[in-house]
């Protein structure tokens, strides 16, 4: 009997000894599931206090390649031109907004149709300078009266440095007689339809002889027509003369785009602006580039937003 009470006391003994070993397994997972769960939430906390990296802002002007959604591919992409990005420092002066009025001629017009049209569409006052003998003189000069447009003669005169310095084949030299002189100025005045004023083409040495500068304005006044003086010179007589004479004249005030860059161009029409704003008008003077058709095509809708008044240049001689 004894012996059956010692057995019975040994079987509880080693049943309470089993019974805590069936409760490890589960607070270990227990443990681990609580351990994964605060891992998890310190890295979520970790991850929201780093800022995402931005990447680097292409440099305007260059190539770059962008990748796209899946690393596989890459996208190449052109930046923005230059005419609709804002004028960098060098160029940028501060920006003034109001009344002036502006008159712009665009020289060396009559070798492509697709030139005027491209600056007539924007539907505001140009002046077309042409030269005569250029291949398309009559179609360009066609084109633009019949859109309202106002035609000139660009009439290609003796520079310093010539013969070294190039001029077209009909142009006026000092070494001419007044007969030659009057002789081509009324060809030219006969090739180039719908012309009611005329400008120097070049002519820094031309211009600056009294007598012969007499010649050419002499025919012009007999012709009923005015002269803007492009001022390729300081020296030049041709605006004082014209006035001396009675013509109607005017002279350029500023040269947009002597700098072939978008930005620059736009850069001096500012400071055409800015001029029209101070003494109440200003000329400027043009070419049918490129780079020039993108920054007038830009910036004059903008300037007549802000008050700038574009006319034709007949408007402005006195």
């Amino acid at each position: 009997m004894a012996k059956q009470r010692n057995n019975a006391a040994g079987r509880n003994a080693a049943s309470r000894r089993k019974k805590p070993a069936g409760k490890r397994p589960i607070l270990t997972l227990l443990l681990v599931v609580i351990l994964i769960v605060l891992a998890f939430f310190l890295l979520e906390s970790l991850r929201r206090t780093v800022p995402e990296k931005v990447p680097e802002k292409p440099v305007s002007g260059d190539r770059y390649r962008m990748p796209s959604r899946n690393a596989d591919i890459v996208i190449e992409q052109q930046p923005y031109t230059s005419a609709m990005m804002p004028l960098p420092s060098k160029h940028r002066r501060k920006r003034t907004t109001g009344p002036g009025t502006v008159a712009i001629i665009v020289d060396d017009m009559g070798s492509s149709l697709q030139e005027v049209n491209s600056l007539m569409v924007m539907n505001l006052p140009l002046t077309f300078s042409i030269i005569p003998g250029l291949a398309k003189v009559k179609d360009v000069a066609e084109a633009a009266h019949a859109r309202g447009f106002q035609v000139m003669v660009h009439l290609p005169m003796e520079p310093q440095g010539y013969p070294r310095q190039r001029l077209e084949q009909n142009g006026l030299l000092l070494s001419q007689s007044d007969a030659e002189i009057e002789k081509r100025l009324r060809g030219y005045l006969q090739s180039v339809p719908f012309a009611t004023g005329a400008n120097n083409h070049m002519g820094s040495r031309f211009t600056e002889d009294r007598a012969k500068m007499a010649t050419v304005l002499g025919v012009l006044k007999g012709k009923g027509m005015f002269f803007v003086d492009s001022m390729t010179t300081p020296n030049s007589v041709g605006y004082s003369l014209a006035r001396e004479m009675g013509l109607e004249a005017a002279a350029r005030h500023v040269f947009l785009d002597n700098v072939q860059d978008v930005d620059a161009i736009r850069g001096q029409l500012e400071e055409l602006a800015r001029l029209a704003r101070k003494k109440g008008a200003a000329i400027g003077i043009c070419h049918p580039h490129k780079t020039t058709i993108l920054a007038l095509t830009a910036a004059m809708p903008l300037l007549h937003k802000e008050g700038i008044n574009f006319v034709y240049v007949s408007e402005l001689v006195r």
